[in-house]
């Protein structure tokens, strides 16, 4: 991007020798020319503008002498006395676009952006200083000058936007000349303004900039990958599609191997997540390699997870019902069809459970509310009533906020909120562990 902006200015030199004025004589107004006719209340179109006069012999000499110099450093000294001695000369914007590739030919970045800001304070729409001040302000922003610039950047690329609709081709430009700047200082507008919108999470404003500066360039490896982020991120406007393509058309931009790879994961990570398996993510890189842009037909199926009542279902059919544990049965029994929810209250009830269950409270020596599942247990909601047989000795008496091993009969259950109720409780009390025997340690290999 540097030499693209390096170019720019030096285009505007050349523009600037074009539209210098013919010799002061050459330009003063013949005594018997005609008035100008009054301009008629019509649809027309603007003119275009015309080619500027220096009136002044002298003002013209000073400005073709810091004009002539070949020597940057030279043009820079005599742009900078002419604007001194004329400072409101009709040649003052093009004084000032020398200037600043002048100081831009000297590595003068300081100089060189200040130009610039004098620039537009002579024309607030002046497309090299907008892009160079864009491009500075980002540049600065990359080399972590503050996030302050970036934004600066995003505004000023906005702003340049604004003014392309409006802009008018300068005379003695060529229209190849004055294609060539539009298109430039657009690609730098929209990657500074995209750029600053992503920095700041505005996803979809991002989007928009970044897919014009795609469109602009197709092979520029950051814009493909940013918006791909952006089509990926909360708040897009465009579908996870759109973004799942330009991250495999960045990861075929990518040179370096290791940065391929890491940008080509990244995706299939996120393939994964919208289409549920990595199936298919190899034919979008193999067509992202071909194609700068999704076709008109590009879909990927959007994975949908299944419902409770179907994952009740599934279970059901790849496990038996005692073989389940109590977060299964709870699925099935308060978000299950009405069959499965039956099938599986009918293999519970009036049936001895033994199992693990956290202590929420300890309501009496007979009375324990417990929680089953660890969804219950992080909530700190009890989701098992649970009435012993006997009272518990206190000695036996498990705590508060511990697990406890049991044994239980289900008798009835409500589904939502989840509680079932069980009675018949007893305590497994585990047998003391027996000593094992001691063992050499393995002789190393």
């Amino acid at each position: 991007m540097k030499r693209i902006v390096l170019a720019m200015l030096l285009v505007a030199s050349v523009t600037a020798v074009a539209q210098t004025a013919s010799t002061p004589a050459q330009s003063a107004p013949q005594p018997n020319a005609a008035p100008a006719a009054a301009p008629q209340p019509s649809a027309a179109p603007a003119a275009a503008p015309q080619k500027k006069e220096i009136k002044d012999p002298a003002e013209y000499n000073a400005y073709m002498g810091a004009l002539g110099q070949q020597d940057a450093a030279a043009k820079v000294s005599g742009m900078e006395a002419f604007l001194v001695q004329y400072p409101n000369s009709v040649m003052k914007e093009d004084a000032l676009e020398i200037l600043m590739g002048a100081y831009e030919q000297t590595n003068n970045s300081a100089k060189t952006l200040d130009t610039a800001q004098k620039l537009l304070l002579a024309n607030p729409c002046n497309l090299r200083a907008l892009a160079l001040i864009t491009y500075s302000k980002q540049t600065m922003a990359a080399g972590g000058k503050g996030a302050q610039n970036l934004t600066e950047a995003g505004q000023t690329g906005e702003k340049g936007l604004q003014c392309l609709q409006t802009a008018t081709k300068p005379p003695d430009t060529s229209d190849a000349d004055w294609q060539k700047l539009k298109t430039q200082t657009t690609g730098i507008f929209n990657n500074a303004a995209g750029m600053s919108a992503f920095a700041a999470k505005d996803f979809a404003k991002a989007e928009q900039y970044l897919r014009a500066a795609v469109a602009g360039d197709p092979t520029n490896l950051t814009e493909a990958y940013y918006l791909g982020r952006a089509d990926l991120s909360p708040g897009a406007s465009e579908s996870d599609v759109e973004g799942l393509f330009y991250i495999a058309r960045a990861s075929d931009l990518q040179a370096d191997a290791a940065g391929k790879a890491q940008i080509a994961d990244y995706g299939k990570k996120m393939y994964k997540n919208y289409h549920g398996s990595e199936t298919g993510w190899s034919d979008v890189l193999a067509l992202a390699a071909t194609a700068t842009k999704p076709p008109d037909n590009f879909t990927i199926a959007k994975y949908v997870p299944p419902t409770p009542a179907e994952q009740c279902t599934d279970l059901i059919k790849s496990k038996k019902v005692e073989e389940m544990n109590f977060a299964e049965w709870q699925l099935c029994l308060s978000e299950g069809a009405a069959g499965d929810a039956d099938k599986v209250w009918t293999t519970l009830k009036g049936k001895p459970l033994r199992m693990v269950a956290h202590v929420m409270s300890i309501d009496s020596p007979k009375q324990l509310k417990l929680a089953g599942s660890s969804d219950d247990i992080d909530a700190k909601r009890a989701d098992i009533d649970l009435t012993m047989s006997a009272a518990i000795p206190a000695k036996m008496m498990p705590k508060e906020d511990a697990d406890m091993d049991f044994e239980g009969t289900p008798i009835s259950y409500v589904a939502k909120p989840f509680v079932m109720t069980m009675n018949d409780g007893a305590l497994v009390v585990k047998a003391p562990a027996k000593p094992s025997p001691t063992h050499k340690k393995p002789a190393a290999q």
